[in-house]
Protein backbone atom coordinates (compact mmCIF):
# COMPACT_ATOMS: atom_id res chain seq x y z
CA UNK A 1 0.00 0.00 0.00
CA UNK A 2 2.80 2.29 0.64
CA UNK A 3 6.16 2.36 -1.24
CA UNK A 4 9.29 2.40 0.85
CA UNK A 5 9.95 6.15 0.78
CA UNK A 6 9.66 9.05 3.06
CA UNK A 7 6.93 9.43 4.00
CA UNK A 8 5.24 6.88 3.08
CA UNK A 9 7.04 3.99 4.93
CA UNK A 10 6.52 5.90 7.93
CA UNK A 11 2.97 6.04 7.03
CA UNK A 12 2.28 2.61 6.36
CA UNK A 13 3.96 1.23 9.38
CA UNK A 14 2.61 3.61 11.43
CA UNK A 15 -1.38 3.02 10.14
CA UNK A 16 -0.45 -0.50 10.61
CA UNK A 17 0.67 -0.19 14.18
CA UNK A 18 -2.64 1.87 14.50
CA UNK A 19 -4.42 -0.67 12.63
CA UNK A 20 -3.34 -3.46 15.22
CA UNK A 21 -4.60 -1.83 18.19
CA UNK A 22 -7.29 0.08 17.30
CA UNK A 23 -10.62 -0.72 15.66
CA UNK A 24 -12.18 1.74 13.69
CA UNK A 25 -14.50 4.03 13.77
CA UNK A 26 -12.50 4.59 17.28
CA UNK A 27 -12.23 8.43 18.35
CA UNK A 28 -9.03 9.60 18.08
CA UNK A 29 -7.51 13.04 19.59
CA UNK A 30 -3.92 13.52 17.11
CA UNK A 31 -1.60 15.67 19.32
CA UNK A 32 -0.54 18.46 16.57
CA UNK A 33 -2.33 20.39 14.29
CA UNK A 34 -3.73 18.83 11.63
CA UNK A 35 -1.71 17.04 9.00
CA UNK A 36 -1.08 14.28 6.27
CA UNK A 37 -1.24 11.85 8.44
CA UNK A 38 -4.42 12.97 10.39
CA UNK A 39 -6.21 12.54 6.77
CA UNK A 40 -4.44 9.47 6.60
CA UNK A 41 -6.14 7.71 9.38
CA UNK A 42 -9.53 9.30 8.49
CA UNK A 43 -9.36 7.52 5.19
CA UNK A 44 -9.15 4.35 7.35
CA UNK A 45 -12.21 5.25 8.83
CA UNK A 46 -11.07 6.88 12.17
CA UNK A 47 -12.98 9.79 13.57
CA UNK A 48 -10.11 12.34 13.95
CA UNK A 49 -9.63 15.38 16.32
CA UNK A 50 -6.53 17.17 16.10
CA UNK A 51 -5.06 19.59 18.88
CA UNK A 52 -4.91 23.71 17.73
CA UNK A 53 -1.16 23.88 18.28
CA UNK A 54 -1.11 25.05 21.53
CA UNK A 55 1.92 24.64 23.68
CA UNK A 56 1.62 21.17 25.21
CA UNK A 57 4.66 22.22 27.50
CA UNK A 58 2.45 24.86 28.74
CA UNK A 59 -0.98 23.91 28.28
CA UNK A 60 -2.41 20.57 28.56
CA UNK A 61 -6.21 21.12 28.63
CA UNK A 62 -6.76 19.10 25.56
CA UNK A 63 -5.33 15.97 26.75
CA UNK A 64 -7.75 16.31 29.11
CA UNK A 65 -11.46 16.28 27.48
CA UNK A 66 -13.33 13.12 27.59
CA UNK A 67 -14.89 11.36 24.94
CA UNK A 68 -12.01 10.10 22.97
CA UNK A 69 -11.16 6.41 22.95
CA UNK A 70 -7.44 7.00 22.49
CA UNK A 71 -5.05 9.55 21.96
CA UNK A 72 -2.08 9.33 18.86
CA UNK A 73 1.07 11.19 19.08
CA UNK A 74 3.14 10.87 15.95
CA UNK A 75 6.19 12.49 16.53
CA UNK A 76 5.66 14.78 18.90
CA UNK A 77 6.94 14.25 22.72
CA UNK A 78 10.59 15.04 21.00
CA UNK A 79 9.47 18.48 20.44
CA UNK A 80 8.43 19.03 24.04
CA UNK A 81 10.73 20.22 26.60
CA UNK A 82 8.39 18.21 29.44
CA UNK A 83 6.60 15.43 27.93
CA UNK A 84 5.64 13.76 31.25
CA UNK A 85 2.95 16.72 31.95
CA UNK A 86 1.09 16.13 28.58
CA UNK A 87 1.58 12.06 29.38
CA UNK A 88 0.25 11.86 33.07
CA UNK A 89 -2.20 14.44 32.31
CA UNK A 90 -4.23 12.26 29.25
CA UNK A 91 -7.40 11.57 29.74
CA UNK A 92 -8.08 8.81 26.88
CA UNK A 93 -7.33 5.05 28.67
CA UNK A 94 -5.13 4.39 25.43
CA UNK A 95 -2.33 5.64 24.27
CA UNK A 96 -0.47 5.28 20.73
CA UNK A 97 2.99 7.26 20.41
CA UNK A 98 5.84 7.50 17.84
CA UNK A 99 9.43 9.13 18.24
CA UNK A 100 12.07 9.04 16.18
CA UNK A 101 15.01 7.31 17.97
CA UNK A 102 18.41 8.99 18.95
CA UNK A 103 21.06 7.85 16.74
CA UNK A 104 24.30 8.19 17.84
CA UNK A 105 25.90 9.19 14.20
CA UNK A 106 23.12 12.25 13.67
CA UNK A 107 22.70 15.00 15.35
CA UNK A 108 19.15 16.34 16.79
CA UNK A 109 16.82 17.49 14.14
CA UNK A 110 17.37 21.49 14.60
CA UNK A 111 15.42 23.63 12.14
CA UNK A 112 17.25 27.01 11.81
CA UNK A 113 14.14 28.89 10.35
CA UNK A 114 11.24 27.24 12.37
CA UNK A 115 11.64 27.39 15.80
CA UNK A 116 9.05 24.82 16.51
CA UNK A 117 10.45 22.50 14.29
CA UNK A 118 13.08 21.59 16.54
CA UNK A 119 13.39 17.83 18.94
CA UNK A 120 14.51 19.17 22.35
CA UNK A 121 14.18 15.36 23.19
CA UNK A 122 15.57 12.27 20.82
CA UNK A 123 15.32 9.30 23.06
CA UNK A 124 16.47 5.81 23.01
CA UNK A 125 13.57 3.38 23.81
CA UNK A 126 14.44 2.53 27.30
CA UNK A 127 13.77 6.26 28.29
CA UNK A 128 10.75 6.59 26.80
CA UNK A 129 8.94 3.48 28.16
CA UNK A 130 10.39 4.71 31.71
CA UNK A 131 8.82 8.40 30.87
CA UNK A 132 5.69 6.48 29.52
CA UNK A 133 5.81 4.47 33.41
CA UNK A 134 6.72 7.46 35.30
CA UNK A 135 3.39 8.90 34.27
CA UNK A 136 1.20 5.66 34.62
CA UNK A 137 1.37 4.04 31.44
CA UNK A 138 1.49 0.20 31.15
CA UNK A 139 2.76 -0.76 27.66
CA UNK A 140 1.44 -4.10 25.90
CA UNK A 141 3.12 -3.35 22.33
CA UNK A 142 5.93 -1.61 20.87
CA UNK A 143 7.66 -2.10 17.10
CA UNK A 144 10.66 -0.17 15.30
CA UNK A 145 11.62 0.43 11.78
CA UNK A 146 14.31 1.96 9.75
CA UNK A 147 14.41 5.07 7.70
CA UNK A 148 16.30 4.20 4.56
CA UNK A 149 17.63 7.23 2.60
CA UNK A 150 18.64 6.88 -1.23
CA UNK A 151 22.28 8.43 -0.85
CA UNK A 152 25.43 7.17 -0.92
CA UNK A 153 27.49 7.09 2.37
CA UNK A 154 28.23 5.45 6.00
CA UNK A 155 25.41 7.54 7.82
CA UNK A 156 22.71 6.35 4.55
CA UNK A 157 23.89 2.72 5.06
CA UNK A 158 23.69 2.91 8.82
CA UNK A 159 20.11 4.50 7.94
CA UNK A 160 19.27 0.50 6.14
CA UNK A 161 19.95 -1.39 9.18
CA UNK A 162 19.35 1.07 12.45
CA UNK A 163 15.64 1.64 13.72
CA UNK A 164 14.94 5.41 13.55
CA UNK A 165 11.24 4.93 14.63
CA UNK A 166 9.73 3.40 17.94
CA UNK A 167 6.41 2.94 17.96
CA UNK A 168 4.46 2.63 21.66
CA UNK A 169 1.06 1.12 22.49
CA UNK A 170 0.01 1.73 26.21
CA UNK A 171 -2.83 1.37 28.35
CA UNK A 172 -3.76 3.10 31.89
Amino acid sequence: MYENSFPNKRYGKTIEFLEKHVSSPAKILDLGVENPFSEVMGRQGYEVSNTSGEDLDLDTSAVQKDGFHVVTAFEIFEHLVAPFNVLKDIKAEKLIATIPLNLWFSPAYRSKTDKWDRHYHEFEDWQFDWLLEKAGWKIKDTAKWTNPVKKIGVRPLLRKITPRYYAVYAER
